[in-house]
Parts: C-alpha cells; sequence; structure tokens
C-alpha cells in the first residue's frame, strides 16, 4: 500500500462534482495544490461515491498506515519486542 500511495500523484486530492461543487463542465479529482498541483483526474462510469471514495483514499491511505504503525509499536513494546 505504501509504494502505491508513494507512486501517486501528491495530494491532497479533491472530488469535484458539478452540480454539487461548481456548476458547469465534468466531474473529476483534482491532485496536489499549489506547486504538486498535478494532472486533473475525469473519470467515467463512476458514481459520485466512487469518485469521493477515491479522493479520500489519497488522504486516509496514509493517515491508517502510520497508525498501523504506531499501533504495531506501541504492540511491540508493550511485548518487549
Amino acid at each position: 500500500m505504501e509504494a502505491r500511495v508513494a507512486a501517486a500523484q501528491a495530494g491532497p486530492w479533491k472530488s469535484w462534482v458539478e452540480g454539487r461543487d461548481f456548476l458547469g463542465g465534468s466531474n473529476f479529482i483534482q491532485t496536489g495544490q499549489g506547486a504538486d498541483r498535478g494532472e486533473d483526474i475525469e473519470m467515467t462510469g463512476a458514481t459520485v461515491a466512487d469518485q469521493d471514495f477515491m479522493a479520500a483514499a489519497r488522504q486516509d491511505l496514509p493517515r491508517l498506515i502510520a497508525e498501523v504503525r504506531r499501533l504495531r509499536g506501541l504492540l511491540n513494546r508493550a511485548n518487549g519486542t
């Protein structure tokens, strides 16, 4: 998972849905911000929920990986390893 996160375009990613977040255009995922701004990702066939999930995963996965590492560290310390 960590390798896939590292290989993906820089975050944060934001889901933009026409009619919900702006008027006109098509739904897309904005990647990065400022100098780290990457190419927008446009999709066909994805539901709004799918697109929101994919955009959020760019932020969620690094936090999940960090939490798993933190918890493993606590377990290792508790077990004396």
